[in-house]
């Protein structure tokens, strides 16, 4: 029998755990604080799990008061809802900013000293000295940290993304992301395996998902492999193969009554 040793992870009554039924994410990507707060209006009322803001999308990201301001209106208007702050990096498809990676530690440690977030998500390529420095500001304030992995060309081999949630955890992580892109239907079953490994072995809860057309499939049933959170369209896409958080919320709830004892 395996023994399950997840750490359960709670925000604001939101549970992020291995082996429930998967929250549902959704992004802010506008380019100014209107269009952003726009967004979320629309997305609100949609009722996702978890809201993340990629705010390498932001035109103002090198002002960071601009961007506590920003965060502070989104976790206010958010109520209840976990905000997620998210600067991805343009060598893991996010987009090309202006400022220098210094520069962006120097606005992660600045918004979680602000406490205007729940989340922040910071990608393992980066360096292991900024990663910690994020994880103990993180931490201080209260903010769990999610460390990172996406490969928008490729699903790599089973090695290399056990690799990464053993790096995830090792380093303090509260949670490990993984996501790649598949060629064919193969390299999806390849992850929701890996996924359903890690479950098994890691004390984190984790997080994958698959990317493009065939990379939907595990967005939709990730979950059931021990994803523990999976992102929809709430108004615009922030990555290839995110389903409409409607028609997501559909196919998890007939997930969850089909595989219910």
């Amino acid at each position: 029998m395996i023994i399950d040793t997840t750490k359960e992870i709670e925000v604001k009554g939101k549970v992020i755990s291995n082996g429930k039924q998967p929250l549902i994410c959704t992004p802010l990507v506008g380019k100014t604080k209107e269009v952003i707060l726009s967004e979320l209006e629309k997305v609100i009322i949609k009722k996702p799990d978890l809201i993340e803001w990629r705010v390498d999308f932001f035109e103002a990201i090198s002002d960071a008061e601009a961007v506590i301001d920003v965060a502070n209106r989104i976790k206010e208007m958010a109520g209840e809802i976990p905000l997620l702050f998210t600067r991805r990096s343009d060598k893991e498809g996010g987009e090309p900013i202006s400022i220098s990676e210094d520069e962006v530690v120097a606005l992660y440690l600045a918004v979680c000293e602000s406490k205007s977030v729940d989340f922040i998500d910071y990608e393992l390529i980066n360096q292991k000295k900024d990663i910690a420095r994020l994880r103990d500001a993180s931490a201080e304030n209260g903010i769990k940290m999610i460390m990172s992995y996406h490969n928008f060309e490729l699903t790599p081999e089973v090695g290399i993304l056990n690799q990464k949630f053993a790096e995830a955890e090792l380093q303090g992580a509260d949670v490990a992301k993984v996501a790649v892109m598949p060629n064919n239907l193969e390299d999806v079953l390849t992850l929701l395996s890996v996924t359903l490994a890690a479950k098994n072995k890691l004390k984190i809860p984790l997080i994958t998902m698959s990317m493009g057309k065939y990379g939907s499939l595990s967005r939709m049933f990730g979950g059931a492999f021990g994803s523990a959170v999976t992102f929809a369209v709430g108004e615009k896409s922030s990555a290839p193969g995110q389903v409409p958080i409607e028609d997501l919320k559909v196919v998890l709830d007939i997930l969850q009554r089909a595989m219910e004892d």
